[in-house]
């Protein structure tokens, strides 16, 4: 492995280990388990969606995924909406206060990156930013290169 691939991978356990412990900090704050919040953000990501498509999104059975939405209606996090091209069917949506939920989180994990950038001089914010402009660009190209090599 090479010097910048460990770097690269020590960079990633100290962003995994920050960010997690404080997304889970979090969740304990709010009591919320992190089965709820991973609902939040996959219905935040997905959009409106039917509760086996989040029970299939999540790797659980239908009646699980019902189960937890069930408690999230109840906290008011979440609505259930009939399907208009099914009504059969139930939608899910983010409330307002779910919304917050999931803004807050990010906040909550994402925090600490901030507090790390007030640390460094002008000089070494422009060339950190500089580097991961770098690997952005680079990492759009893998992107590409897998959606072309998974027929997307």
């Amino acid at each position: 492995m090479t010097s910048l691939a460990q770097t690269l991978h020590e960079w990633m356990r100290i962003i995994m280990r920050h960010s997690m412990r404080n997304f889970i900090l979090y969740a304990k704050e709010k009591n919320y388990s992190m089965a709820q919040l991973n609902a939040l953000f996959r219905i935040h990501h997905k959009g409106a969606c039917g509760v086996s498509d989040l029970g299939e999104e999540m790797g659980v059975t239908s009646a699980a995924a019902s189960q937890l939405l069930e408690k999230l209606v109840q906290q008011g996090l979440v609505i259930r909406s009939e399907d208009p091209n099914d009504r059969r069917n139930k939608l899910i949506t983010l409330t307002a206060e779910g919304q917050r939920i999931i803004q807050e989180s990010m906040a909550a994990r994402q925090g600490w990156l901030t507090r790390l950038a007030e640390l460094l001089t002008s000089e070494e914010q422009e060339q950190v930013n500089a580097a991961l402009q770098l690997l952005i660009e680079k990492t759009a190209l893998l992107d590409a290169e897998t959606a072309a090599w998974q027929g997307d």
